[in-house]
């Protein structure tokens, strides 16, 4: 048998006395510097803290609503068009690249609760406090005409939500039930429920299109297939969802922003357990929605933040806020997955940028060459404990700041709790409960 052996002679690397010098191990190899691996992680410090020097992700504010913005929808076949809801049942449509109203319609009496656009994008639909279901033309009235609908359909309750079908003519409301409409028709062709309180939000699958997720005030969430026109099943969590978004590669997952302050991302196929739980809001988290790449999403909250969570991480890597923003209640992440669309309490719809420190406009190769190989070296090096901490700094606001720190302490006293409770218990008798099942109460099929 052959037994390898390292050895090495203390001659090559010990001093023979101590006025020596230290021997250092060379490479004499030309291609290979003696200090790469030192002159990259400069070189990835400093493109580390440049990166924070030149996030400035704040682009541009909409203003012109009278009240408060309750949602928004995006064009689905031009990037440059948005349209927003307001609380006094005002709509407007936006263009982006001029930054400006192009046109206003007061469409219905009281709050705007939902707005969605046809899949063609040649019209859209509004729903309202008064009952009704209204379809718009998406290009304005003619010289001398006025200022009408196309389709108006008045239901027996008030409306909390509309989403329209991926690829056909139909779409669905919420509010006691949800109801599936064929555009062609004022009766809606099936309405779905399952309990009794009311329901604040239906999304359509972008993949699945004949699957539908809704989220009630009973704290449900229910998922529906429309082609057997019945419920499948529903999660009961802790607290009440505001609302759901479906991964838009995924066909099976789905994001739910919860009232306590959490973010939940499903497998519908397995709804005992969340795939992951998404803290660090301090406040009830109003919206969220998905990039049009499946890998990050943005939520919106009441705590006057937004942040973006990558889908596989339970912590934010971006918070944006400012002085003047108020409770977040809607946002959108644009087609192009290069900007963030916000609406605020205080009127304003505010544009950001998805990757803060991003130049815009045209790279030279040179610009792209640079831009890529910094990334390389923060990916690198972004472990270092010292790159770590400059890449994960953020500034809060004083509230935020404070409330953040107030709920580290009640978390540790709660898992303190736990553990003497544990200890001081009969082995087995109280059940280990990880963190991603604490909040679910049950799965109904």
């Amino acid at each position: 048998m052959k037994v390898k052996m390292l050895s090495r002679n203390p001659d090559n690397y010990v001093r023979e006395t101590k006025l020596d010098l230290q021997r250092v191990p060379r490479n004499y190899d030309p291609t290979l510097h003696p200090f790469e691996v030192p002159r990259e992680y400069v070189r990835a410090l400093n493109a580390t803290k440049l990166e924070r020097v030149f996030a400035k992700p704040f682009l541009a504010s909409l203003d012109g609503h009278r009240d408060g913005v309750n949602c928004l929808a995006k064009h689905p076949k031009s990037l440059a068009t948005v349209l927003s809801g307001a609380c006094d049942g005002e709509v407007r449509i936006w263009n982006l690249t001029k930054r400006n109203c192009i046109r206003t319609i007061q469409a219905h009496e009281g709050f705007v609760r939902g707005i969605c656009a046809r899949f063609c994008g040649t019209s859209f639909f509004t729903v309202g406090d008064d009952k009704t279901v209204k379809q718009w033309k998406m290009d304005g009235p003619g010289f001398g005409e006025e200022e009408e609908p196309l389709h108006t359909i008045l239901g027996k309750t008030v409306y909390t939500g509309i989403d329209h079908h991926w690829k056909e003519g139909v779409f669905a409301t919420c509010g006691q039930q949800v109801d599936i409409w064929d555009e062609q028709r004022t009766s809606p062709i099936c309405s779905m429920t399952w309990g009794f309180d009311s329901i604040s939000s239906v999304k359509f699958n972008p993949i699945e299109t004949f699957l539908l997720g809704s989220c009630a005030s009973d704290r449900n969430i229910v998922l529906y297939d429309m082609r057997q026109a019945t419920p499948l099943k529903k999660v009961i969590l802790d607290m009440r969802t505001n609302t759901i978004c479906w991964n838009p590669m995924e066909a099976f997952v789905f994001t739910a922003a919860n009232e306590d302050y959490n973010l939940y991302t499903f497998d519908m196929r397995a709804l005992d357990s969340p795939v992951m739980v998404h803290m660090d809001h301090v406040s009830a988290v109003l919206d969220v929605d998905y990039a049009p790449t499946g890998k990050e999403f943005v939520s919106a909250s009441f705590d006057k933040s937004i942040r973006i969570f990558p889908v596989d991480k339970s912590r934010s890597r971006e918070v944006y806020h400012t002085k003047r923003m108020q409770h977040v209640i809607c946002v959108k992440w644009t087609s192009d997955s290069k900007y963030i669309m916000c609406g605020s309490d205080e009127m304003n719809i505010r544009l950001w940028k998805a990757n803060a420190s991003e130049k815009l406009g045209v790279l030279t190769s040179r610009e792209k060459a640079a831009k890529d190989y910094n990334q390389k070296l923060k990916e690198k090096f972004q472990y270092h404990p010292h790159i770590r901490r400059i890449a994960r700094h953020r500034h809060l606001p004083k509230s935020i700041y404070s409330q953040i720190q107030e709920q580290r302490i009640m978390k540790e006293a709660r898992r303190r709790k736990e553990v003497n409770r544990l200890k001081h218990s009969k082995p087995g008798s109280v059940p280990i409960v990880s963190e991603k099942k604490k909040h679910i109460v049950a799965v109904v099929k």
